[in-house]
């Protein structure tokens, strides 16, 4: 009886919840949070994870169903459809776990799209221009999605070359996007665009109706992230209406900016809880799979493997929740998340590859989370800002 205790014991201490170290910033808003979320999550996501990665999209109806659960919603102004009241930065890592732990970041990807293309129409738009967008998106009928990345181009968003020019009551846009996330599905999106000269002075945001004549959009495969839908949009003489100007011409650059910190907040948060969920599998893996006359959990190796991956999150995990904090608190900590951003992805990086290694061929073949989530690492270190610019962009906010 005692043994089995202890065994069990040791098994709880390696699922996904007692990974993540006890944060002194959760509250029983959170717990609850993350209890219905999961509910919904495991009911309407996580049977279907594999089926929507093959098919390469998320379907419109998980949208309305997210939508109408208050996925969508949750910390948007109620007057389009949102709720606000009592949330804050920590239920926004609540929902980029509970995502991430499914191991399908393509999912969480696709659904969350307007996590980064609604934030800059709220922040700066007219009001007619939030009534219009957000009420849809947050339903999950209409979908908006953010292009900033061109092909001559990644991070250096003030040397972007798609230009609007004004002509009477509206833009003429020509150029292209690439790596829109959801750009195949969207409705609309935030678009980056060069109204003036040179540098991040000469840039502006417009809300574009993908939909609209002069728009082509063209399909990208990827390595990871394979349901949400990935494109490069193309921009032919395109007319958008002045009135779809987000913010002040020629000042969006700070539009952009806005987003940076929440994003790599949302990503750091991803990345350490699908870490965890490398560590869960792996766990189990070793505690069943038997080589050279015992379990592969009983190979001092393997316990090693399995230590350093819980001593990377357990310290990751409670810097993330000291940069929520502070910029919960009104701080901008911009070395810190830019670092936190790099240990994150370098943690899941390590963990998946360790998992992987654990479950040797079972981690190769399609269907599981490890193999998932290894297709993934690649996305999480580029996206939101590589790990070389973050690291720079650390250095110089460093004064070095």
């Amino acid at each position: 009886m005692a043994d089995d205790a202890t065994r069990a014991k040791r098994q709880s201490a390696l699922d996904f919840d007692a990974l993540r170290p006890p944060s002194p910033f959760f509250t029983e808003s959170h717990h609850a949070w993350r209890r219905e979320l999961r509910k919904f999550i495991d009911r309407e996501i996580a049977p279907h994870v594999d089926a929507w990665d093959e098919a390469g999209f998320v379907p419109r109806e998980v949208f309305l169903k997210a939508g109408a659960f208050g996925l969508l919603g949750a910390g948007y102004p109620e007057k389009y459809g949102g709720w606000t009241e009592g949330v804050d930065r920590f239920h926004g890592i609540v929902t980029s776990e509970e995502m991430a732990r499914s191991g399908a970041g393509g999912v969480s990807a696709a659904l969350m799209i307007h996590g980064i293309g609604l934030p800059p129409i709220l922040a700066i738009g007219t009001d007619e221009m939030k009534a219009e967008i957000a009420p849809p998106v947050l339903r999950g009928e209409k979908q908006i999605s953010l292009a900033i990345t061109e092909p001559s181009g990644g991070s250096d968003v003030a040397s972007l070359q798609t230009r609007a020019e004004r002509k009477g009551d509206h833009y003429v846009v020509n150029g292209a996007k690439m790596f829109i996330t959801g750009g195949m599905t969207s409705h609309w999106a935030t678009v980056a665009v060069r109204t003036g000269g040179p540098g991040a002075g000469g840039v502006s945001l417009l809300l574009i109706d993908l939909n609209a004549k002069g728009v082509t959009r063209t399909p990208l495969k990827k390595q990871g992230w394979w349901a949400s839908d990935t494109a490069a949009l193309y921009f032919e003489d395109v007319e958008v209406p002045h009135e779809n100007l987000i913010g002040v011409e020629n000042n969006g650059f700070a539009g952009v900016m806005l987003n940076f910190n929440g994003e790599r907040l949302g990503m750091a948060s991803g990345a350490l809880a699908a870490a965890r969920a490398c560590i869960e599998d792996a766990a189990e893996w070793a505690r069943e799979r038997r080589t050279f006359g015992k379990r592969l959990a009983d190979h001092q190796v393997i316990r090693h493997k399995i230590a350093q991956m819980v001593q990377r999150v357990r310290a990751s995990t409670a810097w993330l929740d000291l940069c929520a904090w502070r910029v919960q608190n009104g701080e901008t900590p911009v070395v810190d998340l830019a670092l936190l951003k790099v240990q994150a992805t370098e943690t899941l990086e390590f963990c998946a590859r360790e998992a992987s290694q654990i479950l040797g061929g079972a981690a190769y073949m399609r269907g599981g989370r490890i193999e998932r989530i290894y297709r993934e690492v690649r996305v999480n270190a580029i996206g939101g800002g590589s790990e070389e610019i973050m690291r720079d962009l650390a250095a110089r906010q460093l004064g070095f």
